[in-house]
């Protein structure tokens, strides 16, 4: 995938994470509990599958950087 493409990836996908995140708090402060346990638990399960593998390799790609 180019740059752009991965830029655009990251920020799509951010932006997702954090509309899901803003949904879930606000079903918390509506009083729904098991519906933010439930959303949280998806978005982690999400962040494992999709991004985590990516996010290790960025964090050591930085930490060589300043070697």
């Amino acid at each position: 995938m180019s740059k752009t493409g991965d830029l655009a990836f990251a920020l799509v996908h951010v932006a997702g994470l954090l509309a899901a995140l803003g949904y879930a708090v606000y079903s918390l402060l509506a009083g729904n509990v098991p519906r933010f346990g439930v959303i949280l638990v998806l978005l982690a399960i999400y962040y494992w599958a999709v991004l985590h593998a990516a996010v290790r390799k960025e964090i050591a790609r930085r930490k060589s950087l300043r070697k």
